[in-house]
């Protein structure tokens, strides 16, 4: 277990130590196939879907306000963004796809974690990657297309079907062998969260290691609007947050739900839809690891701040 738990604890820097092996010893692992990254993403979707319990959407009921919220602004922010980065950084068409996908895609797994780091509302937060997970097969190729389509050749039916395939069917099966197999879903749960960061890592291995080369010539530039699509999207997401004077927690988990995507799932995409342009995975391997380094920071930062700390017990007054 000793193991399980190194894994789980140092995800972040797994997987940027994965990337960074990857472009220096490509053809070390390289062994890892761009072909295997539905399966490897499809491994943690199922995942995910031992850890869900339908009691996870009752918040979809009970708060239907915050999900609505939560879901306009991870569908509205983070797509508007990746136009806008690159539109400005005039990036070019197979690196704009690339970040235009990661926007379009739903919550990423890890954002739950990091949001009960950070003491934001995990309900909501829960609530908000699976709801925007469930919606992802229409919003994501609809996004893509409304974004791209003028530019490249998007087939939206063909991308919902693949994300059917392997977001949804996955998380399906995950909550069926739950339903029939607890106990063996119980002790499965133990390392779930070593697997899926291995998975994640090995995608990472796959798209990276094989645009190594072009990496080294263009890798400033994605690495930037990267790194600023998702700072972007965690300070708007809390803005919304304050703005609609919604408690510290809620803008917490807002705030990390936006600003952390499904990363993977816009690796695959760009592999399946857009083969023909090498460089269209590049962004979501870069999102998978930066997100995670940030995320974890940005969870002490709200966890520790005292500026947070009184916002926070301001909230909590008003509430009274």
């Amino acid at each position: 277990m000793k193991i399980v738990d190194f894994i789980s604890r140092w995800m972040a820097l797994i997987v940027l130590v994965v990337a960074a092996g990857s472009l220096l010893w490509p053809e070390v692992f390289g062994v890892i196939k761009t072909a295997w990254i539905s399966y490897l993403l499809g491994v943690v979707m199922f995942g995910m879907g031992l850890t869900l319990n339908l009691q996870d959407f009752k918040i979809v009921f009970s708060r239907p306000k915050d999900v609505i919220i939560g879901c306009i602004a991870q569908f509205t922010i983070m797509p508007l963004l990746a136009w806008a980065l690159a539109k400005t950084f005039q990036l070019p068409p197979e690196l704009a796809v690339g970040v235009v996908l990661v926007g379009c895609c739903p919550g990423g797994t890890a954002s739950n974690v990091i949001t009960y780091l950070a003491g934001g509302d995990l309900a909501l937060s829960v609530g908000m990657t699976g709801v925007s997970t469930i919606l992802a097969p229409v919003m994501t190729p609809f996004l893509t297309w409304l974004f791209v389509g003028t530019t490249v050749d998007v087939n939206p039916i063909a991308m919902f079907m693949s994300i059917v395939q392997v977001v949804i069917l996955p998380i399906a099966l995950g909550l069926i062998f739950k339903r029939f197999f607890p106990v063996a879903t119980a002790h499965a749960s133990k390392y779930l969260p070593a697997f899926s960061t291995l998975a994640i890592a090995a995608i990472v291995a796959a798209v990276v290691s094989a645009n190594s080369t072009n990496l080294k010539t263009c890798g400033f530039i994605i690495i930037l609007v990267v790194i600023l699509h998702n700072l972007f999207g965690f300070a708007l997401g809390y803005l919304l947050g304050s703005i609609l004077r919604l408690s510290h927690p809620k803008r917490t988990a807002i705030s990390i739900e936006v600003g952390m995507q499904n990363s993977g799932l816009a690796c695959s995409l760009a592999t399946q839809h857009f083969a023909s342009m090498a460089l269209a995975p590049v962004p979501g391997a870069i999102f998978s690891v930066w997100h995670n380094i940030a995320g974890a920071i940005l969870a002490k930062f709200y966890k520790g701040s005292h500026f947070f700390t009184r916002a926070h017990n301001k909230d909590d007054q008003n509430t009274l």
